[in-house]
């Protein structure tokens, strides 16, 4: 019996959700390391959080998240 065409195409949907989740967890923890190092030249994570515009809680919650293993 031959595989419904819809259960392909979910299997490579799973797959390419798969690749961008890995992808998206990548850039988060690039992001968070740039933030680490924006703090360390302006000081404080509120300095930084005050020169991008976020929220420093946002800030120190995606650097703790996204910088420890």
């Amino acid at each position: 019996m031959e595989t419904p065409l819809w259960r392909d195409q979910i299997r490579t949907e799973d797959e390419l959700l798969e690749q961008l989740e890995s992808q998206v967890d990548q850039a988060r923890r690039r992001r968070a390391e740039a933030l680490k190092e924006g703090v360390g030249e302006l000081g404080s994570v509120y300095a930084l959080a005050k020169e991008l515009g976020l929220s420093w809680t946002a800030v120190a919650h995606s650097i703790k998240k996204y910088t420890t293993p």
